[in-house]
C-alpha cells in the first residue's frame, strides 16, 4: 500500500527529531562504518536521474554500496524509453516493481512528489529542478554538527542564486526550525529568494535580512554557504552571463571573516570560490561532500527499517478548475496529474512546487 512507505519528498514533512536521528546515526556510521556492511544486503536501489549529477548520484551509489545493496537504474534519460516519449507515471510504475527503494532526480519542480503516486517502493527526492534537495540538506546538517557542534543560535549567510537554489531552499526550510538561527541573504536583485521561502522564515519568526555585497555581510557570519550562479536555470546565455562573476570568495574577503566561521558549498563550483581558498582551514565543502554519503547510508537504512510513521503525500485537495501559476511546475507537463492545493485566503498553494495562485486569476 502506498501510504506505508516512507517517503523523502521534502524534509519539513517530518519532525527535527527524526532529522536529528539521522544526524546522530550518520555520525555513528562515520565512527564505525564496519557495524554496516551488510544492512542492506539483499536490497535494491533504483536511481533515476533525469539531470547530471556527480556527488549527489555517486554518494548514493557509494552508500548503497557500502551497506551491501545492489543498483539498477539510469543517469541519462536519452538512453531509456523517457527517450521514447514514456512520462513520468510509467517509468516510475515500473521501475519500482524492480526495487526496495528509488532514488529520483529531474529538472522539474514537483517531478519526485508526481512519482511518488505511482511507485511502489519508498521515494527520495534527490532534486526537483529549483525547489527542493533535501538530502543535501541532510548532509549539511551533518557537516554542521560535525564541525560547529551544534544546529542552532548560528547566523547563516546565503550568497548567490538564491531564487533558483533548491540547496538554498531546502536548508532555509530546515535551518529556520531550529532555534535562533539568523540569516544573512546575499543576492542581486534579479536571484533574490523566492517569496515563498521568505513566507517561511515569517511563520518561524526566523531573524533574517537582505544584503547585495558579500563584503558587507561575511564578518558577522558563523556560516557562509556558497551556491553556483546556475546557467541552466537561466532562459538566454546572457542574463547568466550578467549573473555569473558577481560573487567570488577569494583569500582578501576570508580576511574579513570569523576564525571560526565554517565555509559550505554543495558543489560544483565553477567561478564563486576562488582554488586559493581551498587550503584555509574554515573551507569545508569537501568534508561536506564526504558527509552526503553517510548521511544518505543513514537515511536508506531508516527508511527501510521503517523508523517513523509516514507522512501522507498530499494534505489539501485536488482542483481541476485551478492551474497552477509556476509554468516549470510538473503538474504543467505531466497533464494526466491530479492538481493538489492547499486553499487559504483566496490563494491556492500547489502541493507539488509550492507556487502560490491567486485562484480569481485562474477561473
Amino acid at each position: 500500500m502506498r501510504d506505508e512507505y516512507i517517503d523523502l519528498i521534502d524534509l519539513s514533512d517530518y519532525s527535527t527529531v527524526w532529522w536529528e536521528d539521522i544526524v546522530v546515526l550518520a555520525h555513528e556510521i562515520m565512527q564505525h562504518p564496519e557495524r554496516y556492511t551488510q544492512r542492506c544486503a539483499g536490497k535494491i536501489m533504483a536511481t533515476l536521474f533525469y539531470e547530471p549529477s556527480t556527488r549527489t548520484q555517486m554518494s548514493f551509489q557509494a552508500a548503497m554500496l557500502r551497506l551491501g545493496g545492489s543498483l539498477i537504474g539510469f543517469d541519462n534519460p536519452s538512453t531509456s524509453s523517457v527517450a521514447k516519449g514514456e512520462n513520468i507515471k510509467d517509468t516510475t510504475k515500473i521501475v519500482s516493481t524492480y526495487g526496495d527503494i528509488l532514488v529520483m532526480r529531474h529538472p522539474s519542480p514537483g517531478a519526485v512528489k508526481a512519482a511518488a503516486i505511482s511507485a511502489e517502493c519508498p521515494v527520495i527526492n534527490a532534486g526537483d529542478g529549483g525547489h527542493l534537495h533535501p538530502t543535501q540538506t541532510l548532509t549539511d546538517l551533518l557537516t554542521l554538527y560535525e564541525t560547529k557542534g551544534k544546529l542552532s543560535g548560528l547566523t547563516i549567510g546565503m550568497c548567490g542564486d538564491l531564487k533558483n537554489g533548491r540547496t538554498v531552499h531546502s536548508l532555509i526550510k530546515a535551518m529556520s526550525c531550529m532555534p535562533d538561527n539568523r540569516f544573512v541573504l546575499i543576492s542581486t536583485k534579479e536571484l533574490e529568494l523566492p517569496q515563498y521561502i521568505k513566507k517561511i522564515l515569517d511563520e518561524h519568526h526566523a531573524e533574517y535580512r537582505e544584503e547585495e555585497r558579500l563584503e558587507d555581510a561575511i564578518a558577522d557570519l558563523d556560516v557562509l554557504y556558497m551556491t553556483r550562479i546556475q546557467r541552466e536555470r537561466f532562459a538566454s546565455q546572457q542574463q547568466y552571463l550578467e549573473q555569473k562573476d558577481v560573487y567570488v570568495l577569494d583569500e582578501e574577503k576570508m580576511k574579513k571573516a570569523r576564525k571560526d566561521l565554517v565555509v559550505l558549498h554543495p558543489l560544483p563550483r565553477v567561478d564563486e570560490i576562488t582554488i586559493g581558498v581551498d587550503d584555509d582551514p574554515r573551507a569545508m565543502y569537501f568534508k561536506q561532500a564526504n558527509c552526503g554519503m553517510y548521511v544518505r547510508m543513514a537515511l536508506i537504512l531508516l527508511i527501510l527499517e521503517k523508523s517513523l510513521k509516514p507522512a501522507p503525500l498530499f494534505k489539501g485537495e485536488v482542483r481541476s478548475d485551478i492551474k497552477c501559476s509556476n509554468e516549470k511546475c510538473i503538474t504543467n507537463t505531466e497533464k494526466y496529474l491530479p492538481h493538489y492545493f492547499v486553499i487559504k485566503d483566496g490563494q491556492a498553494v500547489c502541493e507539488y512546487c509550492d507556487e502560490t495562485t491567486e485562484i480569481e486569476k485562474t477561473l
